[in-house]
């Protein structure tokens, strides 16, 4: 019995409640609970330190935790939960950039079925509204995440 009291020592209770928040972290969305595992942490590597006073250990918990969470929470959230990269944004920034650009369509175009044109040496996937045949001139007119939408060019 005292075997299993001294390993239930408060450092130890501490990093075990650490483990088991940054565990559940797995369990429910929103990267927070996280943050008070790591707060947990921290206050079980200081019990093995020092001997703080329980209050102390808790204020030691809830300050470290809040800390960890606002400091950390917009990078983290972006690094586990995904963001654009910049090539993607670079990319989207370009395609914007096309507005008005003359194309050249290399594969039919027709309003239910999406064909490829030609901009600047790459092929886009493109859509318009009417019928254009292989080797028309287009303008592009707006998009729709990678598509480009296109009508005949006027001439």
């Amino acid at each position: 019995m005292d075997t299993i009291q001294s390993f239930f020592t408060p450092e130890v209770l501490w990093i075990i409640a650490g483990i088991v928040l940054l565990i559940m972290e797995f369990a429910t969305p929103g990267l927070v609970i996280f943050f008070f595992g790591m707060g947990a942490v921290v206050v079980g590597v200081v019990c093995l330190i020092f001997e703080p006073s329980f209050t102390l250990q808790l204020f030691i918990f809830l300050a470290s935790s809040l800390i960890f969470l606002f400091s950390l929470r917009k990078w983290l959230k972006q690094v586990f939960l995904g963001r654009k990269s910049d090539s993607e944004s670079e990319l989207m920034d370009t395609l914007d950039n096309f507005l008005g650009e003359k194309a050249m369509v290399v594969e039919k175009i027709t309003p239910a079925v999406a064909g490829r044109v030609e901009l600047h040496g790459t092929e886009w996937k493109a859509e318009s509204d009417e019928e254009i045949k292989k080797g028309m001139p287009v303008e592009v007119i707006g998009k729709k995440n990678l598509v480009l939408k296109v009508k005949k060019l006027d001439k």
